[in-house]
């Protein structure tokens, strides 16, 4: 004799609550899996703005030499000569890309900084890369251009 509120496991559908947990869990670590590479190429698309922002600055940094008679004073600065950009928004740009929102102009750089530093006969500029801690890409005015560890040690060092 069978009750009316009883039934056979084969006439019961859907899933038990064992099942959707497995499923969810598999769900989640899939997500978490996704996440951390998403993580990377974000860093890796930052690393490549500063490179590139960095690498620009360079042609920018030519024009501003030619028409402020053949001297690179200033070229760190936000003053424009005779209508030609200077490289710093090019470089506050790199260190956007890095996770900061200041460039340290003619000064003592970090790991942790952009700093452009400027004198009459040559500039280097440098910017943190984000997918490596302690590594900074910097450009010059010789046309160097390297990830490197080594800071740009006070106003006059214009040399990657």
């Amino acid at each position: 004799m069978k009750f009316a509120f009883s039934r056979d496991r084969q006439d019961m559908k859907g899933f038990t609550l064992i099942e959707l947990l497995v499923v969810i869990a598999i769900i989640g670590i899939l997500s978490s899996v996704v996440l951390a590479s998403l993580n990377t190429a974000r860093n890796k698309g930052a690393d490549t703005a500063v490179k590139s922002n960095l690498s620009g600055a360079r042609a920018q940094a030519e024009l501003f030499y030619d028409v402020n008679g053949n001297s690179y004073n200033g070229v760190c600065g936000t003053t424009a000569v005779s209508g030609v950009k200077t490289i710093n928004s090019a470089v506050l740009a790199a260190a956007q890309a890095s996770g900061l929102s200041a460039v340290t102009v003619d000064g003592t750089g970090t790991t942790g900084t952009a700093t452009c530093n400027d004198t009459a006969d040559g500039w280097a500029a440098a910017a943190p890369i984000k997918s490596t801690t302690g590594v900074l890409f910097c450009v010059d005015s010789t046309g160097a251009a390297a990830t490197t560890t080594t800071v740009l040690s006070g106003a006059s060092d214009v040399a990657c």
